[in-house]
C-alpha cells in the first residue's frame, strides 16, 4: 500500500533547540523533548560467529548511549522484526523463534516496552563476539527491543540496565559489573546500577582498550575514539522521533493534490491554478474491502488528465489526516478571505506569533509538535516571518464535579467512617446537608465520630456529576457562569464545581446593575438610563477607580482572573458608599467588567447613552498619579510617649493634624480639657503634644 510521509525528522534538532525560547509549561516542553528523544552515543559492531567460533561476514550493529559499559555486554538482543533475524537463527532454534515472532506481533509497542512486564525471549542458537573483550556472547530475540528504534538490536549490559538485569536473571545470562558508583551508599542489592560512576573491569591490551578508573563520561568518549580508530563503530546521534505518516485510507480529509501518469507512473503535483482540489460527492464511502481507499470508488474523479502534457493520469486516492488542517488554522484566521495566498505577508507579520495558546496538556506532543514542524517548513519557504507559531502556551485546569462525601457501612447496615481500603464500590454518598467540617476533616452532623471522605471527580455520566451549562445559564445567566468559572481559582489549576458558589457571582452582577441602573420598579422593570451623575469625580473616586484598573489589568495579563474579579468587588463596595457616581468613573468600570461579563456590560454601556458596542472602545489605562496613596499614618506623642496614630494627608498642616488627634477616640482621652503648652510637628513624621503638667489631670 502506497503511503505518504512528512520528513519531520529533518527538523528534530531545530524542534528541540527552539523550545528553550518559548514561554511554555516546562512539563509540556519536557514531553516534546522526550518524544523527539535525542540521544548521543555510539553505533558498535559485533561480528556474528559460526558454529566453529569463526567470524562470519555478518555484523550486528547496535546503538548505545552507554559505550562505557561495553565490557559488561554479556549478550545481544534483536527485535522480533529485525531484518536479518533469519540469518542468525540456528536450525534447532528456528521453530521456537518463529513461534515467538508470532506472539510478539500481537502486542503493541507499549505492551512490549512496559517496564513491569515479564521479560520474555528466545535464544537464536547463534553467538557474536564482543569487540572489547573478545568473548563470544549469545544472541537472543526479545520483544522488549523494538525494530523501530535505533538499529533494532542492542548490546545487553545486565549489571547496568534494569530490563537487561531482569532478563538475565530469568534466562541465566552472566552479569558482569563494570561501573561502580562514586557514592557506595547508592548500591542496592539485587538491582542493576544504571547511573554513571567509575569504570572497573574494563581493560584488554590485546585490542588496545583500557578504560579502568575513568569516569563514565570520559570512558564513553574513549570507547568511541577506539571504535572509530579500529573500525568497530562510530559516534552516533539518535532520535526516537519517526517521520510522520501522512496518509489515510478514508473518504473524509483533504485530498492529496498529486496525480500519476498512466503511461510511466510518474508522480506529478497539481498546478496551483487547479487548487483547491475538492473531494467528489460520494453516496458510498464505506471501505472497499480490497485495501484501496474509498475515493477509488469515484472513478470519474480518479481518472483525469495532466493539464501540462495532456496525458491520461490517475489521482491519488489517499487523503490527508486531520492534522493537515489543525497545523495551520491559526494562520488562516489572520487572513480568512484571501483567495490568492495562504496569508498576506503584512497581516502575518502583524499578528504572528500567536500570543497565547490555551489548551489541555493532551495536546502537548502531537498537535503542538506537528504545528511547530509545519510552521518551520513555512518559515523556510518564506510564507511566515517567525520560527515558532505559539509564543506562550497555557494548560488550563479541569473543572471537576461537585465534591462528594462518602461513608462506609458495617455488616449491620450502620454508617461507619470511610476507609479507602474498603474500595470505592463499598462506599456510599452522603448528602451535603448532613455533613459538617471538623478541623481538616468532614464528619456527619448527627455523629461527628464518623469521618467522611471528601473528593471531587472528573465529570462523567457514570458518576452522575455532570453539570449542564445550559441549565446554569437558564437559571443564572451566561455572565454569571463565565464569572464563576473564572472566580473558582487560577486558570492553570483544577477546580471543583459548586452550584452554591455561582450564587455569589450572580449577586455581584445584581449589585453592579443596581448601583448603575437603580432598584427595580414595582412591576419588576427598571427605569431607562442610569443613576450616574454628569460631574467631575473627586480625587478619592479617581484613586479607587485607577487602583481597580491597575489591578484588573495586571491580573488579566497574568491569567489570574479570580483576583481581577475580587478587585472589582472591592471597588463596588467602595462605590456604594459614595453619594454620587460620576459617569466617567462608571463608564470605565463597565469597560473593566466587559471581558468578564460581556452581556451585562454591553447592556449597561447602552444605558449609559452609547450607540456603538463597547467592544470597539479602548481598555482603560491606569493613571500612575492616582495609584500612590496620598495619606500616611502619623504617630502622635503626648508628653513624649506615643499614645496612638492618625491617618492624614501627606500635605497635612500642623493645625489639621492636631484637630484630627483631638477627634480620635483614643487620643481625645488625653487631650480633652488639658491645656497644651506647645506642639512639635514634623510633617510626615510625628506630632508631639506637650501638655502643661501643672494644670494637667492626673494620669496623663
Amino acid at each position: 500500500m502506497r503511503q505518504w510521509m512528512l520528513k519531520i525528522t529533518a527538523y528534530a534538532d531545530r524542534l528541540l533547540q527552539d523550545l528553550d525560547d518559548l514561554d511554555w509549561p516546562e512539563s509540556v516542553k519536557e514531553m516534546q523533548r522526550n518524544w523527539i528523544g535525542r540521544s548521543e552515543g555510539a553505533e558498535l559492531e559485533f561480528c556474528v560467529l559460526d558454529g566453529d567460533g569463526q567470524e562470519r561476514d555478518i555484523k550486528i550493529i547496535v546503538y548505545t548511549t552507554r559505550p562505557d559499559t561495553i565490557f559488561g555486554a554479556t549478550y545481544l538482543v534483536v527485535a522480533p522484526e529485525y531484518s536479518f533475524l533469519s540469518s542468525l537463527v540456528s536450525t534447532a532454534q528456528s521453530k521456537y523463534v518463529e513461534e515467538y515472532k508470532d506472539l510478539a506481533s500481537r502486542k503493541s509497542d507499549l505492551e512490549r516496552t512496559e517496564l513491569q512486564k515479564e521479560k520474555t525471549g528466545v535464544f537464536t542458537g547463534c553467538y557474536a563476539r564482543n569487540p572489547a573483550n573478545g568473548e563470544a556472547i549469545p544472541i537472543w530475540v526479545a520483544d522488549y527491543v523494538l525494530g523501530s528504534y535505533g538499529t533494532g538490536a542492542i548490546m545487553a549490559v545486565p549489571a547496568h540496565d534494569s530490563r537487561d538485569y531482569d532478563f538475565a536473571l530469568k534466562h541465566s545470562v552472566p552479569v558482569n559489573w563494570v561501573v561502580t558508583p562514586d557514592d557506595k551508599s547508592t548500591i542496592e542489592s539485587g538491582k542493576a546500577f544504571s547511573a554513571e560512576g567509575t569504570v572497573i573491569n574494563s581493560s584488554n591490551g590485546m585490542v588496545g582498550l583500557d578504560i579502568n578508573g575513568l569516569s563514565s563520561k570520559n570512558a564513553a568518549l574513549k570507547v568511541i575514539e577506539w571504535a572509530e580508530k579500529t573500525g568497530n563503530g562510530k559516534r552516533k546521534v539518535n532520535y526516537k522521533l519517526r517521520d510522520w505518516l501522512f496518509a489515510r485510507q478514508r473518504y473524509w480529509g483533504e485530498p492529496i493534490p498529486v496525480i500519476f501518469l498512466d503511461e510511466t507512473g510518474e508522480t506529478v503535483p497539481l498546478n496551483e491554478t487547479e487548487l483547491p482540489l475538492m473531494l467528489p460527492e460520494l453516496d458510498d464511502f464505506t471501505p472497499t474491502g480490497t485495501g484501496d481507499p474509498p475515493l477509488s470508488k469515484a472513478v470519474s474523479w480518479v481518472k483525469t488528465t495532466d493539464t501540462l502534457s495532456g496525458r491520461p493520469a490517475t489521482r491519488e486516492t489517499n487523503t490527508m489526516p486531520q492534522w493537515a488542517g489543525s497545523c495551520w488554522y491559526y494562520l488562516r484566521f489572520m487572513d480568512p478571505k484571501n483567495s490568492k495566498e495562504l496569508v498576506d505577508k503584512t497581516k502575518e507579520r502583524y499578528w504572528s506569533p500567536v500570543d497565547v495558546y490555551v489548551g489541555g496538556a493532551e495536546h502537548a506532543v502531537l498537535h503542538l509538535l506537528y504545528a511547530r514542524f509545519w510552521h518551520k517548513v513555512l518559515y523556510d519557504v518564506g510564507v511566515v516571518s517567525t520560527k515558532e507559531p505559539f509564543q506562550c502556551v497555557i494548560n488550563q485546569g479541569l473543572i471537576l464535579g461537585e465534591v462528594q462525601y462518602m461513608a462506609g457501612r458495617d455488616e449491620d447496615g450502620n454508617l461507619i467512617s470511610a476507609d479507602p481500603a474498603l474500595g470505592e464500590n463499598n462506599l456510599e454518598k452522603v448528602p451535603e446537608e448532613k455533613v459538617m467540617k471538623s478541623g481538616d476533616s468532614f464528619v456527619l452532623k448527627d455523629n461527628p465520630h464518623i469521618r467522611l471522605i471528601a473528593r471531587a471527580y472528573k465529570m462523567s455520566k457514570s458518576r452522575g456529576n455532570v453539570v449542564n451549562p445550559d441549565d446554569v445559564v437558564s437559571e443564572y445567566g451566561a455572565d454569571s457562569l463565565r464569572l464563576y468559572e473564572m472566580f473558582m481559582g487560577p486558570l492553570r489549576d483544577s477546580k471543583s464545581w459548586s452550584t452554591s458558589g455561582i450564587e455569589g457571582l450572580h449577586r455581584f452582577l445584581g449589585r453592579t446593575w443596581r448601583l448603575i441602573v437603580g432598584s427595580p420598579l414595582a412591576d419588576g422593570t427598571f427605569k431607562d438610563g442610569t443613576l450616574t451623575a454628569d460631574e467631575e469625580p473627586t480625587v478619592e473616586q479617581l484613586r479607587s477607580l485607577h487602583k481597580c484598573i491597575a489591578k484588573v489589568t495586571e491580573e488579566i495579563e497574568g491569567t489570574r482572573f479570580n483576583t481581577g474579579i475580587s478587585a472589582m468587588m472591592e471597588f463596588l463596595n467602595v462605590a456604594y458608599k459614595w453619594d454620587k457616581h460620576p459617569r466617567s468613573v462608571i463608564e470605565a468600570f463597565v469597560l473593566l467588567l466587559s471581558p468578564y461579563a460581556p452581556h451585562v456590560a454591553e447592556e449597561l454601556w447602552s444605558r449609559l447613552g452609547h450607540t456603538n458596542s463597547l467592544a470597539y472602545e479602548p481598555f482603560p489605562k491606569a493613571n500612575p498619579a492616582y495609584l500612590k496613596d496620598s495619606t500616611i499614618i502619623l504617630p502622635v506623642q503626648i508628653n513624649g510617649k506615643t499614645r496612638g496614630t492618625i491617618q492624614v494627608e501627606e500635605t497635612c498642616t500642623e493645625e489639621d493634624a492636631f484637630e484630627l488627634a483631638c477627634k480620635d477616640e483614643k487620643l481625645s482621652k488625653f487631650l480633652d480639657g488639658n491645656p497644651v503648652k506647645k506642639r512639635i510637628y514634623v510633617p510626615g513624621k510625628i506630632l508631639n503634644v506637650v501638655l502643661d503638667r501643672k494644670k494637667t489631670k492626673v494620669g496623663v
